[in-house]
């Protein structure tokens, strides 16, 4: 006889984000221990954790940016036979680059901002060549390839920009207009959107510290939308989501200028899972509590395992 599925859930990384990602993991393992027999594994290396069983196991990652969310530690799980929820390693590489996850979501009707994308040291642009590029001096400056908001810099004026140029760390890097609008934020789960949630960050600019500082942001879930601009906003979710080849689920962000106006900003494939994290605020505009929402982030997995087990 098989051993019943068990869900393990991965979590902590080698990322910059790992200490959100022990959380995420936390909170996700408590979940669905109430549905599955579940373990929580804190992943302290860039390599497949020992004792996944392709006949049993169901991964769930919880990892957040580099090896987490770039494909890094899917194409090890598939390599293994491993099944596991969400992207698979193709979507997963592909979102995770800014400008990639753009230039798919445009081909698909999906309005993008102008950009320009370099790497530090080598081809990084000048200060003039970038405002030329951009068609403003007031700029956008964070990873191509990294989440969370780190390493973003807002820099206004001339002076500014050749100052944030000066000051960037070695990496991929992607520069774009500063837009001024509302910021919105939409979970997609198994192809079809959720609510729309809305993000003000009280210090204007949600960075790093405004994320994982406690009273820092107001979010407002549903997001306070006519609901043609809502449904719009969803339906541009869905547009990125297939466009980029994603599975299972994602969260799509976007930034709102007007209702009849809004921007992609990125797809985030492994987004933050504490039961206040933006993924989550979104399932429950759509009646989805916690548990219920991590049961449908992880049951398509565990139908693909139990398709493949003998």
């Amino acid at each position: 006889m098989l051993p019943p599925i068990r869900i393990t859930v991965l979590a902590g990384g080698v990322s910059s984000e790992r200490e959100v990602s022990l959380g995420s993991g936390a909170a996700s393992a408590a979940a669905l221990a109430r549905l599955w027999p579940t373990r929580l594994i804190d992943v302290t290396a860039a390599a497949l954790p020992p004792g996944l069983d392709p006949a049993r196991d169901v991964v769930f990652s919880t990892l957040h940016g580099t090896f987490g969310e770039d494909g890094g530690m899917q194409r090890l799980l598939d390599v293994a036979g491993i099944v596991y929820a969400g992207c698979d390693a193709a979507a997963s590489a592909l979102t995770m680059n800014k400008a990639a996850t753009k230039r798919a979501a445009a081909s698909a009707g999906v309005r993008v901002a102008a950009d320009a994308t370099f790497s530090v040291p080598g081809e990084k642009q000048s200060a003039d060549a970038l405002i030329a590029a951009l068609g403003t001096e007031n700029v956008v400056l964070k990873p191509n390839d990294q989440g969370s908001s780190v390493g973003l810099a807002l820099p206004e004026g001339r002076a500014a920009v050749v100052a944030a140029l000066a000051a960037l760390a070695p990496g991929a890097w992607i520069a774009e207009p500063r837009l001024v609008g509302r910021e919105l934020s939409v979970g997609v789960l198994d192809g079809a959107a959720l609510g729309v949630v809305e993000i003000r960050p009280r210090s204007g600019v949600y960075d790093f510290a405004s994320k994982y500082t406690k009273g820092a942001t107001e979010y407002l879930a549903p997001a306070p939308l006519p609901e043609p601009a809502a449904a719009a906003v969803r339906a541009a979710a869905e547009k990125a989501f297939a466009a980029c080849g994603c599975r299972d689920y994602a969260r799509v962000d976007f930034i709102l200028i007007s209702p009849e106006e809004f921007y992609l900003l990125e797809i985030n494939t492994l987004p933050g899972m504490k039961e206040t994290s933006l993924l989550p605020m979104s399932a429950r505009c759509a009646g989805l509590d916690f548990t219920g929402l991590v049961e449908s982030l992880v049951g398509p997995a565990v139908r693909r395992l139990k398709e493949i087990r003998p």
